[in-house]
């Protein structure tokens, strides 16, 4: 939390702005980018577990930090692990985020929950169609003329 205030305090142009490099602020761009996107795929893949939303949003922001950087060595031999670390702090400060606004049921996100009461609809009316065949079939042989 302490990070995305800082992230604000940056932003707001305070004279801490000049003691940072623009490239900083880039990459911890980048870092919330696809740190949002990491989260947003984790999430649909964990059905909203809460865990695995951070998690993603940590993990896609080091992803593209980890490219970002092998690019750069690979290009102009400079790898910048502060660079890395601006990225990935763009994907924490994320994941916070999304924690701290998030209504929250247990392990999962109230979002998941109603997929489940979903699934379990679409069960009931399901067993209910196949009690209702069923009955039907029944119906059908008693009424057959050549007993």
């Amino acid at each position: 939390m302490g990070a995305f205030f800082f992230f604000l305090l940056i932003l707001s142009g305070s004279p801490l702005k000049a003691q940072l490099e623009n490239d900083k602020i880039v990459h911890f761009g980048a870092g919330a980018v696809a740190g949002a996107g990491g989260a947003f795929l984790a999430s649909e893949l964990s059905n909203q577990n809460r865990f695995w939303t951070f998690t993603g949003s940590v993990a896609g922001s080091l992803l593209v930090g980890l490219v970002k950087e092998a690019i750069d060595e690979r290009s102009s031999n400079s790898w910048d692990n502060a660079d890395l670390g601006a990225t990935v702090l763009g994907g924490v400060t994320v994941g916070i985020t999304i924690e701290l606004f998030s209504k929250k049921d247990g392990k999962r996100y109230q979002g998941g929950k109603n997929k489940m009461k979903s699934n379990q609809t679409t069960t009931a009316a399901t067993e209910f169609l196949l009690l209702e065949t069923a009955s039907n079939r029944k119906r059908t042989v008693k009424s057959d003329p050549h007993e």
